[in-house]
């Protein structure tokens, strides 16, 4: 079983999760856009047990404190294989745009599509799902899926950023669709939602 709560960052409001595995206290952030004192004295509290940096893709406002979160406390920064370069690259990750501050760096941990990992006795499944960027992916744990900018309730991702593509987010969306059973959904940005919610209400993966 794990526990997860959200402290939303930046003036985005990007959910970042703080998981937590309940049979060994270990730890894991996702999409640390930016410093939260919150999270960290929530991470303090909890003895700082902190495995795993999640990166659902590398849009700054998921990214801008990976790195320092890491080296704060010990842990590994894992994405997939195809964001790596966004972690690299100002121009891809728009922090050049906006004029923000950024310091390259790399992943610990590069992931294939569909390659599992625990988080103490929690299993994670990565899965590849390209359209927002070519280098998005989902977490699935515990029947929750760490969706980033793939699907908002009742909505998906924009794909007009560079890296974006139409066709790739629909064939993202069509195999979350057909996955089975039901997940909760934490979106990288506004309310929770679920599979069995956007399988019926959400307007283009009902179409797909």
């Amino acid at each position: 079983m794990i526990n997860i709560q959200i402290y939303p960052v930046t003036m985005l409001e990007t959910n970042c999760c703080y998981i937590v595995d309940e049979a060994t206290g270990l730890a894991a952030v996702s999409d640390p856009g930016e410093r939260s004192p919150e999270l960290e004295a929530q991470i303090e509290k909890d003895g700082g047990r902190l495995e795993y940096v999640l990166l659902t893709h590398g849009h700054y406002d998921h990214i801008c404190y990976a790195k320092q979160t890491a080296d704060k406390y010990g842990a590994k920064i894992v994405t997939g294989k195809h964001n790596a370069e966004f972690l690299r690259d100002r121009r891809l990750n728009r922090t050049l745009v906006h004029g923000i501050p950024f310091e390259p760096f790399e992943a610990d941990l590069l992931l294939e599509d569909g390659e599992t990992f625990s988080l103490g006795k929690t299993e994670i499944t990565y899965l590849y799902t390209p359209g927002h960027t070519a280098g998005c992916g989902v977490f699935l744990l515990d029947g929750v899926m760490l969706a980033g900018d793939l699907i908002f309730r009742g909505s998906y991702g924009r794909t007009d950023l560079p890296t974006g593509d139409d066709y790739q987010i629909m064939a993202s969306l069509k195999r979350m669709k057909e996955l089975d059973g039901d997940y909760q959904i934490i979106p990288g940005h506004g309310p929770l939602t679920a599979l069995s919610f956007e399988r019926k209400y959400n307007p283009l993966m009902r179409r797909l």
